[in-house]
């Protein structure tokens, strides 16, 4: 082991034995965390607001209402504030912060609401000016997602610069701050200022012709700052050049990626250790993208001519808006040795981020994982590589029941655990959820998503998507193989669903997707997606999704052939031999070249095989993105995610 050329682990980082990943680690455990950092809703309150809404009410009553249902819908304690302009005066100077940014306080956010106008002119711009300085900066080294929310039913009628032009200055290059606009009862100059501001503060325009309406578009564009993907890592500068590549130890780092831009990281490997390296790219969700947009990475040696070891990329696959993205590149010693990129020494990851002139210019922060596997101990024959879904396959029957309810996280540090059961939750458009499900070796994950019935607009015809995509503790996405993942929304039952096969060490010599990335237990992840263009068809603010879970198949006690079942060592004699219903494809099963699996057994691997392994493992999480590999000795192939096309986002 003294050999090893592993850099000493960062804080956050910890390590465990092969198969045994740690639990899924709460934002606040690595430093440089970037939770969101608070919105604020700026509320037109000008003259035109006292007009009738057609109801018999006015425009800012029916904004009031509006306002209380999305505060009522924030989650405890997200700071939130509001400012005012045309509230006070006919002047063009006349805005005010009417509520601080602080911990949400709703009857405090009530009694400001209750004091509005309407009075005077439509100062947009000043307004947006002071907006950015209520709200708080974001934590050093951390990526604090800021929104300003801006409400309005006209455009702008005071001198100054455009509001445009100010929303572009406020926001720079997008990654801390966004600003979504919702136009309330508007006509078309106001709403292409509207539109324009919210291209130019790298956010969303929402429209509203009715007070439902407004409800319901405030309540979303809120939600979706709350619930901002939770980061955590610690702050790294990839370089240009990968020959000036910043040299990283296994453990989760962040950094900033902008269009067209690469960003290089260099790591140290040994010739024995599996080393998986994940990069999570984080747009405002709903931005406008094309789908070929995302990410290309390049996983190389450094020698003097550098040879590619893995590569891969990931694609939003439609140009509905933009979602999570996330990949993997691993450098697997091949089974027999001697292979290109098995050397010990320096190699370095690309990350290359492809960019249509039309799509969003906003810089995406970006989440880098480092983890590396080392190899079995000397001696243990792993079980062979199970390529078949048995009894877990699309015909699986899957729990029934009441739902429980649950929450699902905002991305890979914070995903939602959950075990076998029927569960519950809310998505809104634009937004995935995550969840992590505990799988063991030898054990197989089986769920499905299902959309009910759902109020939606009537005459409406647009169609979006839901999604789905699993990934393994290592964020490796998994291959989709006869599993249906992705299906078009309309409103109307529909329902996706993945599994993976059996969890077997062996697997990592197989070409497949689906098979390639189950090569250790742990913690695995489920992401559930609705596209942004969702928001055209959905009468209610979220929609309601069942998550049907299981965990088939009895948990090994390791990776070796004939591992007895965690239950009792008296059961090993029944364990070896046994397979499933439908292919006998278990990682008990045969070791030979026979059935699903590819033979990667016996005195072979045994023959390869290093001294007492551990595995490092940084924050398990996950994240989703439908994804095309590129090929690479791993042989990860074709995930199939949630995406359309050749790639895709979550």
């Amino acid at each position: 082991m003294g050999a090893l050329l592993l850099p000493a682990p960062v804080a956050g980082t910890a390590y465990a034995a092969p198969g045994q990943l740690l639990p899924a680690q709460e934002p606040g455990d690595t430093t440089g965390t970037g939770d969101a950092t608070g919105l604020l809703m700026v509320l037109d309150a000008s003259g035109s607001m006292a007009e009738d809404d057609g109801s018999g009410g006015t425009r800012m009553a029916a904004a009031r209402e509006a306002l209380s249902t999305a505060v009522d819908a924030l989650p405890d304690e997200h700071p939130t504030g509001l400012r005012l302009f045309g509230s006070e005066n006919s002047s063009c100077t006349d805005t005010v912060l009417a509520h601080p940014v602080q911990p949400l306080d709703r009857d405090g956010l009530r009694d400001a609401l209750g004091e509005t106008g309407p009075t005077g002119n439509t100062p947009t711009g000043l307004a947006l000016e002071r907006a950015a300085e209520d709200l708080p900066d974001p934590p050093a080294g951390s990526f604090g997602r800021r929104t300003i929310l801006l409400v309005s039913d006209g455009e702008s009628n005071c001198d100054g610069p455009p509001p445009c032009e100010v929303a572009a200055e406020i926001v720079g290059n997008g990654v801390g701050l966004r600003i979504d606009t919702v136009g309330f009862q508007i006509g078309d100059e106001g709403r292409a200022e509207l539109e324009c501001i919210a291209e130019a503060g790298h956010g969303t325009y929402y429209d509203a012709p009715d007070g439902e309406a407004l409800g319901r578009e405030l309540e979303r564009a809120a939600l979706l700052s709350a619930d901002g993907y939770r980061f955590a890592g610690e702050a790294v500068e990839g370089a240009a050049d990968p020959e000036d590549a910043p040299l990283v130890a296994p453990g989760q780092y962040l950094d900033t990626i902008g269009p067209g831009q690469t960003r290089s990281y260099a790591v140290e490997l040994d010739a024995a250790s599996a080393a998986d390296l994940s990069v999570t790219a984080v747009p405002h969700p709903g931005v406008a993208v094309d789908r070929r947009d995302g990410l290309a990475l390049l996983l190389e040696d450094t020698g003097e001519r550098p040879r590619r070891c893995d590569s891969a990329d990931a694609t939003f696959g439609d140009d509905e808006g933009a979602m999570v993205l996330s990949q993997v590149v691993s450098r697997v010693p091949s089974a027999a040795g001697g292979a290109a990129c098995d050397d010990p020494g320096r190699y370095t990851l690309s990350v290359t981020r492809e960019s249509a002139e039309e799509s969003d210019t906003a810089h995406w922060p970006v989440e880098l994982r480092f983890s590396v596997e080392e190899p079995l101990a000397d001696g243990v024959r792993p079980a062979a590589s199970a390529t078949g879904y048995g009894a877990a396959g699309p015909s699986a029957d899957l729990p029934t029941g009441e739902p429980e309810d649950i929450a699902g996280g905002t991305g890979f540090n914070d995903a939602a655990e959950l075990g076998p059961g029927v569960w519950r939750d809310r998505l809104l458009p634009a937004q995935t959820r995550w969840f992590t499900v505990p799988v063991g070796w030898g054990q197989q994950l089986r769920y499905r998503v299902e959309i009910g019935n759902e109020p939606t607009h009537e005459g409406g015809s647009d169609s979006s998507y839901v999604r789905t995509a699993a990934y393994a503790p290592h964020r490796a996405p998994i291959g989709r193989g006869e599993f249906t993942v992705d299906r078009a929304y309309r409103g109307e039952p529909l329902a996706v669903d993945l599994g993976t096969v059996p969890v077997t060490w062996t697997n990592r010599y197989e070409s497949g997707a689906a098979a390639s990335p189950v090569r250790f237990g742990g913690d695995y992840y489920i992401a559930v997606s609705l596209g942004p263009e969702a928001v055209s068809i959905a009468r209610n603010a979220a929609v309601g999704v069942v998550l049907r879970v299981d965990v088939l198949g009895e948990e090994l006690s390791g990776p070796e052939h004939g591992a007895s079942p965690l239950a009792g060592a008296d059961e090993a004699d029944e364990a070896e031999g046994a397979g499933t219903e439908a292919g006998d494809d278990t990682v008990t099963a045969a070791d030979s070249s026979g059935g699903d699996g590819a033979g990667w057994a016996g005195p072979l691997l045994a023959a390869l095989s290093g001294a007492a392994g551990v595995l490092l493992v940084a924050a398990a999480v996950v994240g989703t993105a439908r994804l095309r590999q590129r090929g690479g000795p791993a042989g990860q192939g074709s995930p199939g995610g949630p995406g359309r096309g050749g790639g895709s986002p979550t």
